[in-house]
């Protein structure tokens, strides 16, 4: 049918429409364009326009080649009788305005795509070599040099340029082989430009052999249209000539070679080339002697340089050399899975890439972002090099090769094998298209309907472009984001769990060899564990099939992943039959709208043994995991009225501590939890801590009276109160701290004094004896040793022999130890009278006097000297040492109890509130608060994260690596690609810190330098 009506003017806008171009109006005068007479009657032609990705602009461009072309009317006639040549030519105007550009400069190189024979259908890199050769020959005029061949050598490349891209668009090479062919011509083009660079320094070029080693994705035979062109260059000396003369021409001839590629000319230029994954990065040579390469990799390589050198591969100049150099350095990269911290080193690499995009740009970032193709390139190499020392099969430099390789041998799934590639194939052949019509280098998805709706058609959707693209676009990143999460575990699985017939399974050898590179110390024992957890028909079974995957990767990113995965075969054997333990999995399990418990659960089990002993204790606990608002720490009148009422109903005293025992470590764990999810600071523990053991002291303390008055048959005869002191009472304590108290009593009206106190013995006593039952545990100590003589002197007193002793007998260090005197449990007008009772001792009305400053130092200098364990380390010891809690306390103590009585604000029992009152008095300097008060922060973590990791107190760091590791990761240390947590790192920061808190007590506490201990400094 002819579409083309003269006497009306053309084709009408309405079936221009329909046709598919979007301005209707330019189409029209386009058509009308003279240099389109001839063809414009074709009835084919809008035919194969409307079929392009833009019919606009292939038309647009169409026009402009034809008003360029010398030979118009051959290639008219051309365009009208050959349908390949028109599917190619117009194609390739329909996806690319750069391709469009050149040919309108060079319209003879619309020749290019006028054929295909057999040999040139998918070109070799030779083919691509004699090409270029050629292009710089000229054997009427020499050979071009300078510019002039740097610009013959930019329209020689774009035409071979041009041939790929219509083998692409129409379909008969695929993503690989347009990958592959791209990369060739890369080689092809830099061997060009080294044989430009040997015309315009042949006194260079005789003094050394050369070679360039292609990395990245062009050495990978997987280069996308615009890209860098990542390259290490290697020399050599040829006989007779000094190494250091053939290196100093080497690099000239090196530089030269990357200018000629990257420079701009009146052709624009080709690409630039990037040498900075040679040893040293561009801090280092640009060439080196095989010898030097290898030096360097065998003693400085850090783990991703060998990742990089997977893909490495000769592409030009001396290939013997190159040859030479990639078989060195193979046995290096196949064996760096045995590296310490390889896989930490690998995942922060990936995190780094991540954290560096826009935030703008992450959810239209193919390459890097998320889902991307990053994270399929990551996870496959990871494979590679863990599998790869024992597999030959795996050695490819080319993802979906690899990738090929992986899934025949039984490292990925099948299944998950194909959805990768596809995947692959689908976000590679969308950034090629984005990259084409520009020529720039981009890799995020475009933002304009226009551009989209290109890209869209151009993948072959028609019906709804831009939907299509974007819903598949947003299903391939989901989807490549839960395969690169089980890639590296699923197999696991199916070396331990029952397989369909046919599958390939992982063996136990492989399967070890991925939980050592893993990072987990006994892949035995992890391979047992998951065998006990996976195996079978059972619904459990098949949940934790479903949720091990993602569970063994979060381990993988802690400290001690066998730790974790050990913890959770416990908790799992002691809920596994539970049916809401099950749901809690599935429902909130990795990826889930449920929440995110599994995870949770991962990371809390794995951050040390205290979490763990603490769930396991009671492992109902785990259901808080799940809970939106399970991981916030209840307020302590809520506690409060869940013990007192469960005391009042039980039977017997050791029946009521047993349940206020059982709130606190479900408290316990809430908290742990919490913290080691990020969710509570310093302060928040310590509140939320204080306040456990305050509510589980006032139900013992209940349970004792309730259980004396049963026991004896008489009523108790006193109140009673317990005040809590030190960082108890100053609602500062850690996981570690014991309960300092004081036991205050009162005897009600017509009860005999003697036998009052008796009684509130007898009840202190035993409460102590409850808290301590039943021996498994966290314990609980009730240390009273801070009453009044010590432990020497009576367990209880009453409010006027506490005054009569401090009246009488007390000592400097008892008025300042009642600095942080706060009631807790028991008789609340009892305890608010006890306070007021001390004032005046822990706030002197007139500050205190020079020789009461002496010897609060003095006794500062002899807790130093005496209680610091020996051989010790003052440096890291977080209680005693230099700058840590005690020097910290000790200073904002003094303040207190100089000042408090004329500045109120001061009078409070916290550490933190003492120093920053102090700094908003004036009576100490703002930077030194800001000082002191960040080293009693930092060293308030470690000793935390210590009890987290360790499972039982310590004031300093761990000697074991694994411990240290962990105490690193509590703190928010990560990994950073040149190894996990660095013990170092950890260490010397927290000396810094309390380096610096040191000097400002040597200077606000001390005073006088000379009155320091000696070596405090």
């Amino acid at each position: 049918m002819t579409t083309w009506d003269p006497g009306s003017g053309g084709v009408s806008t309405a079936r221009l429409v329909r046709l598919g171009f979007t301005d209707a109006a330019a189409a029209a005068r386009r058509l009308e364009d003279p240099a389109l007479a001839g063809i414009r009657e074709d009835p084919l032609l809008l035919e194969a326009l409307s079929a392009t990705a833009d019919p606009d602009l292939a038309l647009l461009g169409l026009v402009r080649l034809a008003e360029a072309a010398d030979d118009r009317a051959v290639l008219l006639s051309t365009l009208a009788s050959a349908k390949p040549l028109r599917d190619r030519l117009l194609g390739v105007l329909g996806v690319s305005a750069a391709l469009g550009d050149h040919l309108a400069r060079h319209p003879e190189d619309w020749r290019t795509l006028v054929t295909y024979d057999v040999q040139d259908a998918h070109p070799t890199p030779e083919y691509f070599r004699r090409t270029l050769a050629a292009a710089l020959e000229d054997r009427a005029h020499g050979a071009p040099t300078g510019e002039e061949a740097l610009d013959t050598l930019r329209v020689a490349y774009r035409r071979c340029l041009l041939s790929i891209a219509a083998r692409d668009v129409c379909g008969t090479a695929d993503v690989a082989q347009v990958a592959a062919e791209l990369a060739d011509l890369a080689g092809a083009t830099l061997d060009a430009a080294l044989d430009i660079s040997r015309r315009d320094h042949p006194a260079d070029a005789a003094q050394c052999r050369l070679a360039v080693i292609g990395m990245g994705k062009c050495g990978g035979r997987e280069l996308n249209y615009v890209s860098d062109v990542d390259v290490v260059f290697v020399a050599e000396a040829p006989p007779g000539v000094d190494e250091g003369p053939a290196l100093a021409a080497a690099g000239r001839l090196a530089a030269a070679l990357m200018r000629a590629c990257s420079a701009t000319t009146r052709e624009g230029s080709i690409w630039p080339v990037d040498a900075n994954l040679r040893p040293e990065g561009r801090n280092g040579p640009l060439v080196r002697t095989l010898a030097s390469h290898m030096a360097y990799y065998e003693r400085w390589a850090k783990t991703w340089e060998f990742q990089a050198l997977l893909k490495a591969r000769p592409v030009a100049g001396d290939l013997a050399l190159g040859k030479r150099y990639a078989d060195s350095i193979a046995p290096l990269v196949w064996t760096a899975a045995q590296r310490d911290n390889f896989v930490p080193d690998v995942q922060a690499m990936r995190r780094r890439v991540v954290d560096s995009i826009p935030h703008g740009e992450v959810e239209r970032e193919l390459k890097l972002g998320p889902g991307g193709l990053r994270d399929i390139e990551f996870a496959v190499q990871l494979l590679q090099l863990v599998h790869g020392r024992a597999d030959a099969s795996l050695r490819s430099g080319s993802t979906l090769h690899a990738l090929g390789a992986l899934s025949t041998e039984g490292y990925v799934g099948r299944a998950d094998g194909a959805s990768l590639d596809e995947a692959y194939r689908f976000l590679r052949l969308l950034e090629h298209r984005i990259q084409l019509f520009r020529l720039r280098r981009t890799h995020l998805l475009p933002t304009d309907p226009a551009d989209m709706r290109r890209l869209g058609r151009s993948l072959g959707y028609r019906s709804n472009p831009v939907g299509e693209l974007e819903a598949t676009w947003r299903r391939t990143q989901h989807e490549v984001r839960r395969l690169h999460e089980k890639l590296f575990y699923r197999p696991l699985l199916d070396a331990v769990a029952r397989l369909q017939p046919g599958e390939t399974r992982l063996t136990p050898t492989a399967a070890a060899q991925r939980f050592e590179a893993l990072g987990y110390a006994d892949p035995a024992g992890a391979l047992r564990h998951l065998e006990a957890l996976a195996s079978g028909v059972s619904r459990r079974a098949a949940i934790q099939r479903t949720l091990l995957p993602v569970m063994l990767g979060w381990f993988a990113d802690s400290a001690d992943p066998d730790a974790g995965l050990l913890a959770f075969r416990q908790v799992s054997d002691a809920l596994g039959n539970t049916h809401w333990y099950l749901r809690l999995l599935r429902d909130s399990g990795a990826g889930s709208a449920g929440g995110a418990a599994a995870e949770n659960m991962a990371r809390v089990l794995a951050s040390g043994r205290l979490a763990p002993d603490l769930l396991l204790r009671a492992p109902e606990a785990v259901a808080l995991l799940g809970d939106p608002d399970g991981l916030r720490p209840r307020s302590r009148a809520a506690l409060e009225a869940e013990v007192q009422a469960a005391v009042g109903r039980a039977p017997s005293a050791e029946v009521a501590v047993q349940i206020a025992r059982s709130v606190r470590r479900r408290e316990l764990f809430r908290i742990v939890a919490a913290d080691v999810l990020g969710h509570l600071d310093v302060d928040a523990v310590g509140r939320a801590l204080s306040d456990v053991t305050a509510v589980t002291l006032s139900g013992a303390l209940r349970a004792a009276a309730d259980g004396y008055a049963r026991d004896t048959g008489t009523a108790v005869g006193t109140r009673l109160a317990v005040i809590a002191m030190g960082r108890f009472g100053g609602h500062e304590q850690g996981y570690a701290s014991d309960a300092d108290v004081l036991f205050v009593h009162e005897p009600v009206e017509g009860v005999d004094e003697t036998a009052a106190a008796k009684q509130a013995h007898a009840i202190a006593n035993e409460m102590r004896r409850l808290l301590q039952l039943p021996a498994t545990d966290p314990p609980l100590v009730v240390d009273a040793d801070l009453r009044p003589e010590g432990r020497q002197g009576p367990l209880v007193r009453t409010l006027a022999s506490y005054r009569a002793y401090y009246e009488r007998w007390s000592k400097l260090w008892e008025s300042q130890a009642l600095l942080r005197a706060a009631p807790v449990a028991g008789d609340a007008d009892l305890g608010a009278r006890f306070l007021e009772m001390i004032a005046p001792l822990r706030w002197p009305e007139h500050g205190l006097t020079d020789a009461d400053v002496r010897e609060i130092r003095r006794m500062k200098a002899r807790i130093e000297a005496e209680r610091l364990p020996r051989g010790a380390d003052p440096t890291t010891n977080t209680k005693l040492g230099r700058g840590g809690l005690a020097d910290v306390e000790w200073v904002a103590q003094l303040l207190q109890m100089q000042h408090g009585h004329a500045i109120p604000e001061l009078r409070t029992t916290g550490t933190r509130d003492g120093l920053a009152a102090a700094a908003e008095a004036g009576v100490l300097d703002a930077q030194d608060a800001k000082v002191l008060d960040e080293a009693w922060l930092e060293a308030t973590r470690v000793r935390n994260a210590v009890m987290v990791v360790r499972g039982r107190p310590s004031d300093t760091f761990p000697s074991d690596v694994r411990e240290l590791a962990g105490v690193g990761r509590l703190l928010g240390y990560r990994g950073t690609g040149d190894g996990a947590v660095g013990a170092g790192t950890v260490i010397e920061d927290y000396r810094r810190i309390t380096r610096h808190a040191r000097a400002v007590v040597d200077r606000v506490f001390y005073g006088e330098v000379d009155e320091a201990p000696a070596g405090s400094r």
